[in-house]
């Protein structure tokens, strides 16, 4: 009795709605239960946030890095899933890109799942998804998040953002504004030898960047009735980066020694702006679902360069200008289809049309001359696919078909002749068979056919000036990737274990080749020939009163293979992740994460180990006001390495970080908001390639 009681309590809780009268007795009921922060269904990964001390981070991407197989680039523009490559990120089954993921507050989000096995719905772009739900608040009105986080790394950093809601009946308007001022340090350094020329080359380079970075968003969604609504939205970021790459050279060319001193002074400015409009209604005389939207986004990229050169400690003199621009507009339109059947059966249909044009300007000016080119990239993608899942007894199924047509053509401005020309047609199979054995025991089959194609801005003929004998270059002539994969899962209760193969061609990694004309030794992204590997990862979770663990171990054997590469065996490695979460007394959490790689030998690459462990402590205050220390790489030992030998090219790489910090934040809301319902869907399936 008394639970039904408590039950009609909230039922007429929820009926109430606001008005100028303030209840004089009952002001809110709330039901505290016990929920696990991470939970595994059918392999993928799910992670409650909302009621977890990650929602005390105050970055999504900092949030993300504290998961299971994720990792995140130094300068957190790349996130990567160890197996998986580059993954497609969601909000609300939305298509983004990392910078609407870091205009995205942290206190919108309900949910983060990384779906290893995605069906034909999402595209053909990658082979994982990290899905964000955001959650629902129950109160209308008005809602603001102001957040702060100072951070201490080598230098200090500062975030600082205000998210703020406003709903009313059908209408509901959404904001935010970051500012942040970070101070990015890089470090790194190879050692080349050149048998063939009897050449040793070996540098250690250095750039320290301040970034003012601003970034804007809003949104407007209208509810037209039960089914159908209206949403807009627009994004804009911006940074300045202020940077000096300094290196130090030793060259042995022959008999010619040099030992150089390089700076390069750049100037950078970068600009983002993404909108769309989508529009969803509800065909009721068939009782299927209809969603259309456009999208429109630009990126502006200006570098200019100041390079000078100090020969054996003679002094520096002036060596080039660089100027260096380039600008990407990518337009795209999408019409999706859902219909679900009276047998649980769902049929799912959808195309996209895109057009996307890159532009890049390159100058450089010497003491006697300049060289000038103008490279102009085009490219066109077509799509469609079809989806049918459902359940026979009690196997479910799901089918998925994806069909693309891709033309590319490049050219410079100064040439009549194409450079690139490409117009190929893929198709992209799916399948999924989910078999309960029972109640506690499950067995997933997974097959996928996926595509990976470089970013806009890498097939550009940008590049980074080292030292006179070194420079780091884009790829003009780069293809797409190609994966097949197939996977087995077995999941008993909560604790997993999946083994997958995975077969590769044009497998993209940096490569060198040497100028031997101009004695120019380039680090550039190419293709290789195929890569190839398997896959035994163990999921393990466990709890035991206010302790709460998930372990993930991956045995990994992986072969990358390139006919001008030296390719030595494949040995098997391990990836290993444990998250330790303690809930202690009046509001108070504590996390342990550790995670690291034992060495690592795929055929061309060799890597060093590498190991890490992170601490947070969070406790809130007054309800609404979250106080979090974090303490990230305790020991200080990331640090990469990494050896390869390729056209005639052996180098050893180390490249250090900055992953040793200790931030504080703190998170306040103010107001609450009742049934959230804005929804925004991207059309852009391939805007996560603008950078």
């Amino acid at each position: 009795m008394k639970n039904k009681f408590y039950v009609l309590l909230v039922i007429l809780f929820t009926q109430i709605t606001f008005s100028q009268e303030t209840p004089k007795v009952l002001d809110t009921i709330t039901i505290k239960g016990q929920t696990k922060t991470f939970a595994i269904k059918n392999g993928n990964l799910k992670v409650d946030v909302a009621n977890s001390i990650y929602k005390s981070i105050s970055n999504p991407v900092d949030l993300l890095a504290k998961l299971p197989n994720i990792q995140i680039s130094p300068d957190k523009e790349k996130i990567t899933i160890i197996g998986k490559g580059t993954p497609i990120l969601y909000i609300d089954n939305q298509k983004v890109t990392i910078n609407d993921l870091n205009s995205l507050s942290v206190d919108d989000i309900k949910s983060i799942e990384i779906i290893k096995n995605p069906s034909s719905k999402y595209e053909a772009e990658g082979r994982v998804v990290i899905l964000i739900t955001r959650k629902l608040s129950k109160k209308e009105g008005f809602k603001t998040i102001v957040s702060e986080n100072a951070s201490c790394q080598k230098y200090f950093n500062n975030y600082f953002g205000i998210n703020s809601n406003l709903k009313k009946n059908k209408f509901e308007f959404k904001a935010n504004f970051n500012y942040n001022q970070i101070t990015v340090w890089e470090k790194n350094g190879n050692d080349f030898t050149i048998p063939a020329n009897d050449i040793i080359s070996n540098y250690l380079v250095k750039a320290i960047t301040r970034r003012p970075q601003f970034i804007f968003g809003t949104g407007v969604f209208y509810k037209i009735n039960e089914d159908d609504y209206l949403s807009i939205n627009f994004n804009l970021r911006t940074q300045k980066d202020i940077f000096d790459i300094t290196t130090d050279t030793y060259n042995k060319n022959q008999s010619t020694i040099n030992y150089i001193n390089t700076l390069n002074a750049n100037d950078e400015n970068r600009k983002l702006t993404n909108g769309f409009v989508n529009y969803n209604h509800k065909i009721k005389s068939i009782d299927a679902l209809l969603f259309s939207g456009f999208q429109y986004s630009n990126f502006n990229q200006n570098i200019t360069s100041a390079i000078s050169n100090n020969y054996n400690n003679n002094g520096f003199e002036f060596t080039q200008n660089r100027n260096q621009k380039i600008g990407i507009s990518v337009f795209s339109g999408r019409i999706d289809f859902e219909k679900e059947f009276k047998n649980k059966m769902k049929l799912e249909l959808g195309a996209l049309y895109l057009q996307a044009n890159s532009n890049t300007d390159f100058l450089i000016e010497n003491l006697n001359q300049s060289t000038f080119s103008k490279y102009k990239y085009k490219e066109e993608n077509s799509a469609a696919y079809s989806q049918l899942s459902g359940s026979i007894k009690k196997v479910n199924y799901s089918f998925g078909l994806r069909v693309e047509n891709t033309i590319v053509k490049g050219k410079y401005a100064s040439e009549n002749n194409v450079v690139v020309d490409k117009n190929y047609i893929n198709l992209f199979p799916k399948t999924s068979i989910e078999i309960p054995i029972d109640s506690t025991n499950t067995i997933i089959f997974n097959y996928a056919k996926s595509i990976s194609r470089p970013n806009f801005s890498t097939t550009s003929q940008v590049s980074a000036y080292i030292n006179p004998y070194f420079v780091w270059s884009n790829n003009i002539n780069l293809d797409p990737t190609s994966t097949d994969e197939i996977s087995l899962n077995y999941q008993y209760k909560e604790k997993s274990i999946r083994l997958s193969y995975t077969k590769m061609s044009n497998p993209v990694y940096y490569a060198t080749s040497y100028n031997e004309t101009q004695n120019i030794l380039t680090f550039q992204t190419a293709n290789f020939n195929k890569e190839s590997g398997f896959n035994l990862e163990f999921t393990l979770p466990f709890k035991y009163k206010f302790w709460s663990t998930t372990n993930t171990i991956s045995g990994i054997l992986n072969k990358i293979e390139d006919k001008q590469s030296v390719v030595n065996a494949s040995k098997p490695y391990l990836y290993y992740y444990s998250n330790h979460i303690f809930k202690l007394p009046k509001e108070i959490e504590i996390v342990l994460t550790g995670w690291g790689l034992t060495h690592q030998q795929e055929g061309i690459f060799e890597r060093n180990a590498l190991f890490t462990m992170d601490f947070t402590i969070s406790k809130t205050f007054f309800k609404n006001l979250d106080c979090t220390i974090s303490y990230n790489d305790i020991f200080r030992q990331i640090k990469y390495r990494e050896n390869f030998t390729i056209n005639g090219v052996s180098a050893k790489g180390i490249y250090y970080t900055d992953a040793n910090l200790v931030s504080f934040s703190v998170k306040h809301t103010f107001g609450k908001i009742k049934k959230s319902e804005y929804k925004e869907k991207s059309v852009d399936e391939n805007s996560s390639r603008i950078r």
